[in-house]
């Protein structure tokens, strides 16, 4: 688990303006490199790549790679603002954080500065012939590298935006993010179940903000708690909304100093974070579906699909399928994520807003079926319990009888999927 101090550097990590400013200083030295070696370039190379070689390279460099930047950036904007429209807000956030367009718009930039200074420091005279061969070779260098830029940008640009590419990279967050809560449940500490679990006489420690928990340093908590000899319950996990004066963990040693420490290990914010919290990654998947079912879009086949989507990634990290990590903190405990909660943030939307569709009906309910086929008896009642909500909610929206028997038959036969104690059955109720 990533330390606060961290998990702060991968956040300004992944702003535009970092990789962008790095690149602009990386051009900057290389401009004022070329100075400073110049003195072991020899005179037969500088009598061939002078200044009459690189000046007009550097002005087509110049006066091209800011219009490409300006152009690129207005490029950004409209696919970020076409997925945040077409997909899901919450996607704009994923997007920003892109890689690829933050090295192509670095790049671009940079080769814009590198050439602008370069122009600078040749017409005030601070480059000789010999420190022309170096401005020359660090324009080829330059330019390579502008190629490369561009044709990664063609080839990102032709997906940048679409349904396609944003759901792919919104379930590709979601499964690291799930699948890192199956090794660490408990954020590399034990879990508990709940209050029972708590030690008599525990003090709480409460919020003196409110916002969403978006990050929680275990190992600062684990060095607290043996420095006091205590240990702590944490109550609020990454995810939770915290309101003001709300216990966030609970400890068995009372003191001001104990509380400010361990308040200290939380970070808020008033957005939610795809880091350290699985529900978030499966709420935007949903997300998603419950948009296409919108009457404005009317899109059921987008919403099978996250279905599929959101099947696959919770069954292939589910808890019988990934085997979790021995806990490294003795003296911190994390609240238990129940397979309630992700099982509702990935499907019970999508069973309200698509109930009066049999097509997406019929699909949660078939995928609601192999998931109660789960070995893990939690999340096998879970599955079932948002069933017998999808199934009650389907057969009040639908009317016709056909509709009616597709979405029966999707259920039939659910009483193989029967748990060795015996929960309420699936009812279905004829038509009205």
């Amino acid at each position: 688990m990533l330390s606060k101090r961290l998990w702060r550097l991968l956040q300004l990590s992944r702003e535009i303006w970092v990789r962008t400013t790095l690149i602009a200083l990386l051009a900057v030295l290389a401009a004022l490199l070329a100075w400073a070696v110049s003195g072991l370039i020899p005179e037969e190379l500088a009598d061939r790549f002078g200044r009459d070689a690189v000046l007009p390279v550097l002005n087509i460099l110049a006066s091209s790679m800011l219009a490409v930047v300006t152009f690129s950036l207005s490029v950004m904007v409209s696919a970020h603002r076409a997925a945040a429209s077409q997909v899901t807000p919450r996607a704009h956030r994923l997007l920003l954080e892109d890689t690829t367009t933050q090295t192509v718009l670095a790049t671009f930039l940079g080769a814009f500065i590198f050439a602008l200074l370069a122009l600078v420091l040749f017409r005030a005279g601070f480059y000789g012939e010999r420190a022309s061969v170096v401005v020359f070779g660090f324009t080829a260098l330059v330019i390579v590298l502008v190629v490369v830029a561009i044709l990664r940008w063609i080839s990102h640009l032709t997906g940048l935006g679409s349904m396609d590419e944003t759901m792919r990279l919104l379930e590709s967050r979601a499964r690291g993010n799930l699948e890192n809560h199956r090794k660490w449940p408990g954020l590399g500490a034990a879990c508990y179940d709940g209050e029972a679990d708590l030690p008599q006489g525990a003090v709480p420690v409460r919020s003196r903000s409110s916002g969403f928990v978006r990050h929680v340093d275990v190992r600062l908590l684990q060095a607290r708690a043996e420095a006091r000899e205590c240990r702590v319950f944490l109550c609020a996990i990454p995810g939770d909304w915290v309101g003001e004066g709300e216990p966030l963990a609970y400890t068995d040693h009372a003191g001001t100093d104990t509380a400010d420490g361990i308040h200290d290990a939380f970070t808020f914010s008033p957005l939610r974070s795809f880091d350290q919290d699985p529900r978030f990654g499966v709420f935007v998947m949903a997300e998603i579906g419950v948009r296409a079912l919108s009457p404005g879009i009317n899109d059921p086949g987008t919403a099978i699909e996250v279905i599929g989507r959101l099947e696959r990634m919770l069954m292939e990290n589910s808890p019988d399928s990934v085997a979790a990590e021995p806990a490294s903190f003795p003296d911190v405990r994390v609240r238990r994520l129940p397979e309630t909660e992700l099982i509702e943030e990935a499907f019970a939307m999508i069973a309200r807003d698509g109930a009066g569709m049999v097509e997406v009906s019929a699909r949660l309910m078939g995928t609601l079926r192999r998931m109660a086929g789960s070995r893990d008896p939690e999340l096998s009642a879970a599955a079932r319990d948002l069933a017998r909500y999808a199934l009650a909610a389907s057969e009040e929206a639908l009317a016709r009888e056909h509709d009616l028997k597709r979405l029966h038959a999707a259920v039939a036969g659910w009483g193989g999927f029967e748990p060795e104690t015996e929960p309420e059955p699936l009812v279905m109720r004829p038509r009205r």
